[in-house]
């Protein structure tokens, strides 16, 4: 089995490594240009409470649209 994916359990590692860093990357790009993207943040169903000293902000919705998008790339990248 010399040269296989099983004899070298470091490339699996490897992997996981690169995969993570393009996720970090991604997550970076949003931050960054997140406040740049038309709407994202601000759709119906996004929670905005406002008090007199405190303001309480949950994007629900933004965060299951960007939940969603994220499951479908991740299912596209599984495929083999």
């Amino acid at each position: 089995m010399r040269g296989t994916y099983l004899s070298n359990p470091m490339m699996g590692l490897g992997k996981i490594l690169i995969f993570s860093g393009f996720v970090f990357i991604a997550l970076g790009l949003i931050i960054v240009f997140g406040g740049r993207i038309p709407g994202l943040g601000r759709l119906p169903g996004d929670i905005l409470i406002k008090k007199e000293n405190i303001t309480f902000y949950f994007p629900l919705t933004t965060s299951l649209i960007l939940s969603a998008i994220l499951s479908l790339l991740w299912m596209a990248f599984r495929q083999k």
